[in-house]
């Protein structure tokens, strides 16, 4: 079972997270499609920092507020192959919220592979968002919060447009109010706009996909990228998307299932939407980015994307051990799905489904009311997605390295300052305080090589030993792994690399500083920048954000994040883009390898069979 080093961690950093007051929309008990929701106070709405590797990040964005008319016009209908939704206008956009994308994982269908939602008849209300996945508390210990009723996914489209010419937007409410007929991709002379479909992090323990205010992408402008249709997907979470069994005949990743069942829905209902169904990309950021890698690597996943983006969360992602926390183990997002099996066998035990044959144990555990299954131990011991299996038979990092990927062009990027996020809210009960602590950390977490480490990393050459502490495990963990990675996949695809270099981004978390220690452009930093968090923003921070979501929404239309004319060119990696504003360095190439030492995190690196480039 989870040690008791990682448990402390995640119940550590469970109580750090805030907690910004607003409501979660949860439908009603038992209610069927087309139910109307109801808001429950004490929902979740904030930012957490969850788990041993986590991430949480889910930014601080404005919950809807419910009232029609913004922008102007009537609530917008659209038809999907399911049946009829009704949305919302907000500020030049149009979203469309608890969408169904199959149906409940619940009783019988608990831990089985997501099947197709049912139609319903009528209009279905979706103008709020659906359940978030059961889950633990964003803020402070208490009893799970979420419903098992949980996979939505939400979709945001451009206003209609406006002007001489000008083409009505999918789903615009006629003078009646009923809905246009769907519009396919290139009717009426408005091309499709490519569709970006979003995972979120919370390290597969937390999170759903309504925080995420995607206006700034849907919104942006310049070159081919004139915006994008964005969808934000939930999927199940910890034990309840993770768990093995030999009942289960192995351990089936029914969160990866879920948001291939995301995909199937988005290739089914782009066009509806005024999206290209045939131009879809992928992306996320930290467990987000760990879901593109899977679906990267992933043979179910063929034919569902054709771009993909990883924020923070490379195949290579790995933490080594006594990191964050003395007694903690290295973190490993992806296992063999032996383990996952054992530690499923084992739980069933304790959880006091123990019976004499599997069928009889599984039975069992279907049968345990979720707060039973949803503490911290289950939910972070089945956060790691199984390999060996036939959705992922291959370790992701492998694959790659033997080029058994899909073909698809690829960004990748981490922040500069990663790790301090995680480390900051442990140095209170085990400090980094002095050069021989900062030594004795290093041998805990690299053994033999933590000579070369500090040599590289002299206590001098930073401010204080706990910020070179990260900056080790920033470049162990992050951003080395990750420029593995895009060597492994830029002999096959195009590949674009980025580090987010703003050590002033707005702090979006919420958490308390830490003295001495500032966060920086830690894990999650660039998500304001890509989202509508309602932070405040420096001019020259929204000019690197308007630069952002256009190399973003660029790349999601033609597969490369340049235009002529809309700023600093992006080269192919090897290369690496530094995102900072003016004057703290700017949008330039960097030399990130020498920057972060790689070429010892690759001498270091355990079994790691590809060469430098160049070398």
């Amino acid at each position: 079972m989870a040690s008791r080093g990682t448990l402390l961690l995640t119940l550590l950093l469970l109580t750090t997270a805030p907690h910004t007051g607003t409501v979660a929309a949860v439908p009603t008990a038992g209610a069927g499609a087309g139910a109307e929701a109801r808001a429950v106070p004490g929902g979740f709405g904030g930012f957490g920092v969850v788990g041993g590797f986590g991430a949480g990040v889910l930014p601080r964005a404005g919950v809807w507020d419910g009232r029609p008319g913004h922008g102007g016009g009537g609530r917008p209908v659209v038809e999907t192959d399911r049946g009829a939704v009704r949305g919302r206008e907000r500020d030049g956009y149009r979203a469309f919220e608890g969408i169904p994308y199959a149906a409940p994982p619940t009783g019988a269908l608990r831990w089985r592979l997501p099947e197709p939602a049912v139609p319903w008849t009528g209009v279905r209300d979706a103008g709020a968002p659906g359940a978030r996945c059961v889950q633990l508390p964003a803020v402070g210990p208490g009893a799970p919060s979420g419903s098992e009723d949980c996979l939505f996914l939400n979709v945001t489209v451009p206003a209609e447009p406006t002007g001489p010419g000008a083409s009505p937007a999918p789903g615009a409410a006629g003078p009646a109010g009923a809905a246009s007929a769907p519009r396919s991709a290139g009717t009426k002379g408005v091309p499709p706009r490519p569709v970006m479909v979003w995972f979120h992090g919370g390290g597969f323990m937390n999170g759903a996909g309504d925080p995420y205010r995607p206006g700034p992408l849907v919104s942006a402008a310049g070159g081919a990228g004139a915006g994008a249709v964005v969808v934000t997907v939930n999927y199940r979470l910890g034990i309840f998307g993770l768990l093995g069994h030999p009942a289960l005949h192995g351990a089936p990743d029914f969160a990866l299932a879920d948001q291939q069942a995301a995909l199937r829905w988005v290739r089914a209902n782009a066009a509806r939407f005024g999206g290209d169904p045939g131009n879809v990309t992928v992306f996320g950021e930290s467990a987000g980015g760990l879901s593109v890698c899977l679906h990267l690597t992933s043979p179910a996943s063929a034919g569902l994307f054709h771009r993909a983006i990883v924020q923070s969360g490379s195949c290579s992602l790995t933490v080594p051990p006594h990191s964050w926390l003395p007694t903690m183990a290295s973190y490993e997002p992806f296992v063999p799905e032996s383990r996952t099996v054992a530690r499923g066998t084992a739980a069933a035990v304790r959880l006091g489904c123990g019976r004499p044959t599997d069928e009889a144990a599984l039975e069992c555990l279907r049968g345990l009311a979720p707060e039973a299954l949803a503490t911290p131990e289950l939910m972070l011991l089945f956060s790691a997605v199984s390999y060996g299996t036939p959705l992922l038979p291959t370790e992701p990092r492998r694959a790659l390295e033997r080029g058994e990927f899909h073909r698809v062009p690829v960004v990748q990027g981490s922040t500069r300052d990663e790790m301090r996020i995680f480390l900051g809210q442990t140095l209170a009960a085990y400090p980094v305080a002095d050069p021989q602590a900062y030594r004795s950390r290093l041998r805990a977490a690299f053994g033999a090589g933590a000579g070369l480490v500090e040599a590289a990393y002299p206590v001098t050459a930073h401010p204080t030993p706990a910020l070179a502490f990260a900056a080790v495990l920033t470049d162990a963990s992050f951003v080395c792994p990750q420029l593995r990675d895009s060597r492994a996949l830029a002999r096959h695809v195009p590949t674009y690399d980025y580090g987010f270099d703003d050590r002033l981004a707005p702090d979006f978390t919420g958490l308390p500083p830490v003295p001495g220690f500032p966060y920086g452009a830690s894990h999650g930093s660039e998500l304001p920048y890509l989202f509508d968090t309602g932070l405040p923003m420096s001019a020259a921070q929204r000019v690197l954000a308007e630069r952002m979501t256009g190399y973003w929404t660029r790349f999601a239309a033609t597969g490369d994040p340049n235009a002529p004319g809309t700023g600093p060119w992006w080269p192919r990696s090897p290369a690496v883009l530094s995102l900072a504003p003016e004057p703290a360095g700017g949008i330039r190439p960097v030399d990130a390898a020498a920057r972060h030492h790689c070429g010892l995190w690759d001498s270091l690196s355990p079994g790691q069979t590809l060469e430098r480039a160049g070398s």
